[in-house]
């Protein structure tokens, strides 16, 4: 039961981040990439693009 909570919440979150990718005036090949990348990683994606990634996105996929 707390497992599947976890799970759940890791998959919002990532979900979010994914939502934040596409707002970002960026290449529709990065945005692809990078919310791949995110929902593949789920909880590390998220903690990466929220601390790291997030403000650093937008000079990676110009």
């Amino acid at each position: 039961m707390i497992g599947t909570v976890i799970w759940l919440i890791g998959v919002f979150c990532a979900i979010w981040c994914v939502m934040d990718i596409f707002k970002k005036n960026i290449s529709t090949a990065g945005k692809v990439i990078a919310s791949i990348v995110v929902l593949l990683t789920s909880w590390l994606g998220f903690a990466v693009y929220y601390f790291y990634a997030k403000d650093h996105l937008q000079e990676w996929f110009r």
